[in-house]
């Protein structure tokens, strides 16, 4: 995972592109979640506050999530 100095470096192309894989990997997470007792109990917390990271670095820069998919 990147902390938050690794994504100051990042382009933003990379940093949304690490959002959508965390978005992916949080929504598989869950329905892993759903069927069975998780391996990771904390993974889920993990991809959220990685997700948050994400979003505040792309705020910061003045760059919208919907414009960085795109």
């Amino acid at each position: 995972m990147a902390k938050r100095q690794n994504m100051k470096t990042m382009s933003d192309a990379e940093l949304a592109k690490l959002l959508a894989d965390t978005r992916k990997e949080l929504r598989e997470h869950r329905f892993a979640a759903a069927g069975a007792r998780p391996k990771d109990t904390n993974a889920l917390s993990k991809a959220r506050k990685q997700i948050a990271r994400a979003l505040s670095e792309q705020h910061a820069r003045g760059v919208s999530s919907r414009r960085a998919a795109a």
